[in-house]
């Protein structure tokens, strides 16, 4: 098990970067401090963080060298007003709050009568996340049936999303 240091909240300013040669990229800002000096680890950190007060939850991401960022989702820059190019204020804080998703009784109910419930919750947070969002943004009730009932057998057959 990784032990962090919290180092507490650390608040900064920085511009949301984003790679405009591919289309539809990730947006992100850039962790300016030295990650394995605060937190005690060269890779991933969990957090929680808020740009421009909108709250974030996920991690900073070692990209290579010393350089850590996280993604400024798509929701959050919409709140906000902003987009690439833009200075936003951020802080972020180590995140030691267990992750788990909580998915709607509907897919909890299908995960259970198929027998994937266990499996689903082996499963890491950010896949968890991947299945409920899937989910939740599905525009019809048919829609939404499918995917749940796509779900259980893609958690059957060990498979993720992306």
């Amino acid at each position: 098990m990784v032990q962090y240091r919290d180092p507490g909240p650390i608040a900064f300013d920085a511009v949301i970067l984003r790679n405009t040669e591919v289309a539809n990229s990730s947006a992100w800002v850039e962790f300016p401090f030295a990650v394995f000096e605060l937190f005690g680890v060269k890779g991933r950190v969990p957090i929680t963080a808020s740009v421009d007060g909108e709250p974030y939850r996920g991690s900073l991401a070692n990209m290579g060298g010393d350089a850590h960022l996280f993604p400024v989702l798509k929701e959050i820059r919409e709140k906000i007003g902003k987009q690439a190019g833009d200075t936003v204020s951020v802080t972020v804080q180590l995140d030691t709050a267990p992750r788990t998703v909580e998915l709607a009784p509907d897919a909890r109910a299908a995960l259970e009568t198929s027998g994937q419930a266990a499996a689903f919750d082996a499963l890491a947070y950010s896949h968890q996340r991947e299945y409920e969002r899937w989910i939740e943004e599905a525009k019809r009730p048919e829609t939404r049936a499918s995917r749940i009932e796509k779900m259980t057998t893609m958690v059957a057959e060990g498979k993720r999303l992306k």
